[in-house]
């Protein structure tokens, strides 16, 4: 399933939208008319946002919670077969007793994640991040400030995926920055990486470590929490 958000830059309504689509989990991309013009011409639609599904108007200017549930009952995908979700879930594993060999991992949540998080963009594990971060190269962490300073990878850079493309001119062009977030369900770097190349940030740049938070503390990597 294809989600776009097609809006004018200084559409008040989009960043709503978008946490809208995030608290359910979906992978979506954002499309401004500025810089799309052929989606007016295509749509016959100036209204903003747009939901756009399957490059279908899914509505026209922000959905009915109905529209949203009604989206969520039509993603039909590998998730479905997974066990129910928790009443109360963990997006990261966490010790058990306090055991730092010994953590507890929450298998519910999220949506998960395709491998290639871009065309041309390529996904590396945790022997590309051990060598990047062993040479000073950049990480940048995905995720929301609050995730960021409960626990993170230790030399990585907090810049929330819904923040990417403004702070764009932070990133060092010179050189590859991998992205991560909390993990293989987990659509926020994916989401930051769609979002920095519809934004024209090179490709070549961008590398993408889906396994996150879960696989590098699953793995037993040291991390920093608070």
């Amino acid at each position: 399933m294809e989600i776009i958000i097609a809006a004018t830059k200084t559409c008040p309504h989009r960043p709503l939208l978008e946490k809208i689509l995030q608290d359910a989990w979906f992978p979506y991309k954002v499309f401004y008319f500025e810089n799309h013009p052929e989606l007016i011409k295509k749509y016959k639609l100036k209204h903003s946002p747009l939901l756009i599904v399957d490059e279908k108007v899914e509505s026209i200017g922000m959905p009915e919670m109905n529209q949203i549930t009604e989206l969520i009952s039509r993603n039909k995908d590998i998730s479905e077969n997974r066990v129910s979700k928790r009443t109360k879930n963990h997006m990261i594993p966490i010790n058990i007793n306090k055991d730092p060999d010994l953590v507890e991992v929450d298998t519910t949540w999220g949506s998960i994640q395709p491998m290639q998080a871009a065309k041309a963009v390529l996904t590396v594990g945790e022997l590309e991040m051990f060598h990047h971060k062993k040479i000073n190269l950049p990480i940048i962490d995905a995720r929301k400030p609050d995730t960021f300073e409960e626990v993170r990878i230790p030399g990585s850079i907090n810049i929330p995926y819904d923040k990417i493309v403004e702070r764009m001119n932070e990133l060092d062009k010179n050189h590859p920055s991998i992205f991560f977030c909390n993990g293989p369900q987990c659509p926020q770097s994916s989401t930051a990486i769609k979002n920095l190349i519809e934004a024209g940030y090179p490709a070549d740049k961008i590398l993408y470590y889906r396994g996150g938070m879960h696989d590098w503390i699953t793995l037993g990597l040291p991390v920093k929490r608070l």
